[in-house]
């Protein structure tokens, strides 16, 4: 079987990057932090436009037709982009809550115990981890569930931050869809967020791999020194694992290798964006360069959906079941403890 990219979602790939660099560079970048992660509701529209978020949706729905995997390789480029906003919730809830599909909706999630991101900004709200077997919440239960939340400090100036009360999973009521949609929401958020976590470990590789060619010490590039350069492959060797966990997640959609995916897709951008700033020194600490903004962002998703204890306590259950790991929906259905929430 050939895993390669194929020449169309090469393509898709790159003109993704294209149309960030255009709508969202680096003095834009800036710009959200000012406003302290306030989102900019003309690049959400400019998203739906490109397709971002109707990318699954069938034709006849208006959609683009496509799947999982050319879905990753999109959060991959806004991972990269360090692109602000529930992202993640919006994809998933489009065809489900009107205008997400087409950006004039924003849509954000709550599961689990974790605060949710940019809720006094979102037109609808995803709740529990079966959110798509659950009526979201809008209108005036939406404004009511707005006001019972309170402002919590984020370490992500890009990311606004509510606690919300504790009995917000049991708020809406269950409809009648199919109780395998729960575990898919759920898993597929957390593969599109360990898709965001592999565009941030490669983009901070490469600004390492820029500033040890670029900044000299002694007389030569600190990148010619042996300690840098085994930081430099180390990223490497934490990214590329990942990626290739990641993708294949995409192909096969199975809870256990999402699972893998997510750990080592957190680890690679943590550990790379830490190494990023180890590399620049000093300056990397400073309000003006742009690693410390990966590396907050990278914690932040490293707690959203499936945290690392949640993703090791199901690959253990995966080990347990002697290699038959379950490749139907019913295996959505798998309980795994501190699942967590987010955008």
């Amino acid at each position: 079987m050939d895993f390669q990219l194929s020449d169309d979602q090469r393509a898709l790939r790159s003109g993704m990057r294209d149309l960030l660099g255009a709508v969202f560079d680096r003095d834009r970048l800036r710009a959200a932090v000012e406003r302290e992660g306030a989102l900019d509701r003309s690049l959400w529209r400019e998203l739906g436009a490109a397709g971002f978020f109707a990318l699954r949706l069938p034709e006849e729905a208006g959609g683009v037709g496509l799947g999982l995997p050319e879905a990753v390789l999109l959060f991959e480029e806004a991972g990269r982009a360090l692109l602000p906003g529930p992202l993640v919730a919006t994809h998933l809830a489009a065809g489900l809550v009107k205008g997400a599909a087409e950006g004039e909706a924003v849509v954000t999630a709550v599961a689990g115990e974790l605060p949710v991101a940019h809720l006094a900004e979102a037109d609808a709200v995803l709740v529990g981890t079966d959110a798509l077997a659950r009526e979201p919440l809008v209108g005036e239960a939406l404004r009511a569930f707005v006001a019972a939340a309170r402002p919590v400090r984020s370490m992500d100036p890009l990311t606004p931050l509510h606690r919300t009360r504790a009995d917000a999973e049991r708020a809406p009521a269950a409809t009648e869809r199919t109780p395998a949609h729960a575990g898919r929401f759920r898993f597929e958020a957390a593969l599109l967020t360990a898709a965001e976590q592999l565009g941030s470990a490669a983009w901070t590789i490469e600004a390492a791999v820029q500033h040890a060619g670029d900044r000299e010490q002694f007389g030569s590039p600190i990148g010619s020194f042996q300690a840098v350069k085994h930081l430099c492959a180390d990223m490497l060797a934490r990214t590329e694992p990942a990626r290739a966990a990641v993708y294949a997640a995409a192909v096969t959609g199975d809870p256990v290798e999402i699972a893998a995916a997510k750990l080592l897709a957190d680890e690679a951008a943590v550990r790379n964006a830490r190494d990023c700033l180890q590399i620049h020194g000093g300056m990397g600490f400073t309000w003006e360069a742009d690693v410390h903004l990966h590396l907050k962002r990278a914690w932040l998703r490293a707690a959203s959906w499936l945290t690392g204890a949640g993703a090791e306590e199901l690959l253990a259950a995966g080990l347990g079941t002697a290699g038959r790991l379950p490749r139907s929906s019913a295996a959505y259905g798998r309980p795994v403890r501190e699942a967590g929430g987010g955008g």
